[in-house]
């Protein structure tokens, strides 16, 4: 089967073409990755590729309680142990850069830090903080073209400081309501300078993050998730000019020739589906004007995944929730064995319950 033969992402080989997702969860504590997380990264060592969890390039950005963090020495040091493990594994690992924007309590952030987004505008509902429970969103500061440009430089440091952890690579987070999202979204970026109005001034933070991460470490080391028509954390969905947005998009990132372009679908969760059209318009924009591999995710088994890869739709197809109760998920679905459940009342909570100890088959 392809999906279990070698595959070279932009530097990296990979052993298969299987990736784990980046998913939240909430086990650094004090914001730095530790040892727990280094058996949980490890255990999960068969995929070809593993994208980490969220990663804020900024104390800003910290909006979730327990997300790590990559701006600080220790923070890097705690990485190190979690790029070894995956390594000896036999898997390569990109750190996935998330600032969280206005998504956030500054409960959850360190002292000196603020929520800051592309508008004032706060979320409605409320988020979880460890000191007070459940607590509403918290109003962001807009942040000023200054802020804009510290930010950037944020996101470099965050991916040298990858590098220098013995990762891979990275990948800009521009999907699920997050600050790049937020940027992109016409709902939540009112903006009227450069950053904000139409599609083109929208995408460019994007883009300039983008840019200077490479900059730093180089395309090949460089990949971009995004998700078009998503409504996680108050995005529009469907909108007027969306598809030729992020088709817009999804061609200047390939003119940067990344690694890869990451496109989510999370219909199998109850989200809308991205319009099949504007998808393949992406790839095949991103493809053209130079860009590398793509990867697709969103409620995959090993048949669809199988029937992406042999069509040429995707390159690689990441495996998100099937990897929080399979840590040998890779061998259970070449074997053909049932996959266990995933335990959600534990998806965040703190500590190895529902996180490190789930076994591996028989």
């Amino acid at each position: 089967m392809k999906l279990f033969s070698a595959y070279t992402l932009g530097a990296v080989k990979l052993q298969n073409r299987i990736v784990m997702a980046p998913m939240t969860r909430s086990r650094a504590t004090d914001n730095l990755p530790n040892s727990l997380m280094a058996d949980y990264y490890g255990q999960r060592s068969d995929a070809g590729l593993i994208i980490t969890e969220g990663t804020s390039p900024s104390p800003n950005g910290l909006g979730y309680a327990r997300i790590p963090g990559a701006f600080s020495p220790q923070q890097t040091a705690g990485w190190q142990q979690v790029a070894a493990r995956v390594h000896d594994g036999g898997a390569r690992i990109f750190m996935q850069l998330m600032h969280c924007g206005r998504v956030g309590s500054r409960l959850n952030l360190p002292p000196g830090a603020e929520l800051v987004a592309p508008s004032a505008i706060a979320l409605g509902n409320k988020i979880w903080t460890d000191s007070q429970g459940e607590q509403p969103y918290d109003l962001p500061r807009e942040m000023s073209l200054h802020q804009i440009e510290q930010t950037i430089a944020e996101y470099v440091l965050a991916a040298k400081n990858a590098l220098a952890a013995g990762f891979d690579g990275v990948e800009v987070h521009g999907a699920n309501g997050y600050l790049i999202n937020q940027f992109l979204d016409p709902g939540s970026n009112q903006r009227r300078d450069e950053y904000g109005g139409d599609a083109a001034c929208r995408n460019r933070f994007a883009l300039d993050v983008t840019a200077a991460v490479i900059s730093e470490i180089g395309a090949e080391r460089v990949g971009i998730r995004l998700s078009p028509y998503g409504v996680f954390n108050e995005m529009s969905g469907a909108y007027d000019g969306i598809a030729d947005q992020y088709t817009a998009l999804a061609a200047a990132a390939g003119g940067l020739e990344l690694a890869y372009l990451h496109l989510v679908d999370h219909s199998a969760m109850g989200a809308p589906k991205p319009e099949p059209a504007t998808v393949q318009a992406m790839c095949q924009a991103f493809r053209a004007a130079g860009g590398a591999g793509v990867i697709l995710s969103g409620g995959y088994d090993g048949t669809r995944a199988e029937a992406d890869l042999q069509s040429g739709a995707a390159d690689l197809v990441a495996f998100g929730r099937p990897f929080i109760a399979n840590p040998d998920l890779v061998a259970r679905i070449k074997a053909g064995y049932p996959l266990a459940l995933p335990d959600q009342t534990t998806f965040y909570s703190p500590g190895p319950v529902g996180y490190s100890d789930y076994p591996a088959m028989p």
